[in-house]
């Protein structure tokens, strides 16, 4: 990490532990108190999509955390939709949990969290250093302040049917392959590409990705907004085309989970996404299990780059109550993350690359299938972050917030806007937003 100034060694806290946990699919939380003089620690997650990894933490970790720290510790999971609203009340507030995590970092929180650096440099000194764009995704420059800790990572990738890409004789190696080969699979067996192009979460990383591959991006290395450019145009006029040759129109108001139900129910040809969905059917051992394929992040003109899909990030707020005891408890969460990246079927990928032993190994000879995950050894190649070139900055957060970029993109596939008009409006709402967090200091 290349903006640390050494490590620094110390008794980062005094204990932590577990009363007991019970997770809720809602913002509610079920505990059990132990010791009216034990430490608390509050915990507000949003409620993890890979249910194996989230009985771990929760049922495992968790309470074996806190008996051994005398710690009562409970947690709050509440859906991913949620997250940011309920965070944003504490942040407003003064009050809440002392840690929360979210799918991705939340800059323009900056002001409401502590500075991170010492859990990272520790985190680094036992477990190497952390992955580049981690460092892009969770620093300020500005401000040299690390407003968020990364503990895992969503790689983007292709999931694919591999039965219905042989029947044309094509691989979705580059976005052009998946226009060709998407509209002759939908033709043939009418199963269409899909991926969101509505305002949500994965839109937001799959569609910067193929603005990436173009050439194209929000903002510079220095934080001047650059989406108006050919290159942005040029994504979106073969965005267009995608969408009209081999996509239904249903993308457009498509939800967080819409794609997992698209491949999972057999109606669809490609995705864009992690590696969930294969995960998914295996699991549940669904007709489709068979015929699934994952493969990198598809090529463009201008390569083969993409934001990860999401970066789990906690922050621990200004106003937390126990401070010391909630960095203690992601330093050692780190220190047992193998767990969590085996519980997870791999979905959780480690930030630190010495907290999974015998990494490439584990991939390679996964026991579902020898083998079919091995497009993950790959991923460290191309992921990058959300504010690429530049840094995740506030004004990044805020336009990611706002839709801006599936808004853009949406108006073009539906012929509201042409390329260039699509281009301009979005400018125009980007603009002020970097404006206003370059006037508060932040970029």
């Amino acid at each position: 990490m290349s903006h640390k100034k050494g490590i620094t060694r110390r008794s980062l806290i005094k204990s932590a532990g577990v009363a007991s946990i019970i997770t809720v699919a809602g913002p509610a939380v079920i505990g059990v108190s132990a010791k009216a003089q034990r430490k608390k620690l509050r915990i507000l997650r949003w409620k993890n999509f890979v249910p194996a990894s989230e009985t771990w933490f929760n049922d495992v970790f968790i309470k074996q955390w806190g008996e051994s720290n005398d710690v009562d510790v409970r947690v709050t999971n509440v859906g991913l939709g949620d997250i940011n609203k309920l965070a944003m009340a504490e942040a407003q507030a003064g009050q809440g949990h002392d840690l929360v995590l979210f799918v991705s970092p939340r800059a323009a929180l900056e002001d409401h969290v502590i500075d991170h650096k010492e859990i990272i440099e520790e985190c680094e000194a036992r477990f190497g250093s952390a992955r580049s764009f981690v460092d892009k995704s969770c620093f300020n420059p500005k401000t040299g302040k690390y407003h968020g800790f990364a503990e895992s990572f969503y790689p983007s990738m292709v999931t694919y049917r591999k039965d219905h890409w042989s029947a044309v004789g094509k691989v979705p190696n580059t976005w052009d392959d998946i226009r060709k080969g998407g509209r002759a699979i939908k033709l043939l067996h009418n199963a269409p590409v899909g991926f969101s192009i509505g305002p949500e979460h994965n839109s937001e990383h799959t569609l910067r990705a193929l603005l990436y591959s173009f050439g194209s991006y929000v903002q510079d290395s220095d934080s001047r907004v650059a989406l108006d450019s050919n290159n942005t145009r040029e994504a979106l006029i073969f965005a267009k085309a995608l969408f009209e040759e081999a996509m239904d129109k249903e993308v457009l108001s498509w939800g967080p989970s819409s794609n997992n139900q698209f491949m999972l129910a057999g109606n669809g040809n490609l995705t864009v996404d992690t590696m969930s969905i294969i995960r998914a059917a295996e699991n549940k051992q669904l007709p489709v299990n068979e015929s699934l394929s994952l493969t990198t992040i598809p090529q463009g003109p201008h390569g083969r780059i993409g934001p990860i899909f999401g970066l789990n990030t906690f922050v621990i707020w200004k106003f937390a109550q126990n401070k010391e005891t909630a960095k203690k408890f992601l330093i050692d969460y780190i220190g047992r993350f193998q767990e969590s990246f085996l519980s997870g079927g791999f979905q959780n990928m480690p930030v630190y690359p010495q907290s999974v032993t015998n990494f490439e190994k584990l991939v390679k000879e996964d026991p579902a299938r020898p083998g079919r995950y091995q497009p993950l050894l790959e991923v460290f190649d191309t992921a990058t972050n959300v504010g690429y070139p530049g840094f995740s900055n506030a004004a990044i957060d805020e336009t990611m917030g706002a839709g801006i970029i599936p808004r853009m993109f949406a108006s073009v596939v539906t012929g509201s806007s042409t390329a260039e008009q699509a281009t301009r409006d979005a400018v125009k709402q980007i603009e002020p937003i970097f404006k206003k967090w370059r006037s508060a200091g932040k970029i």
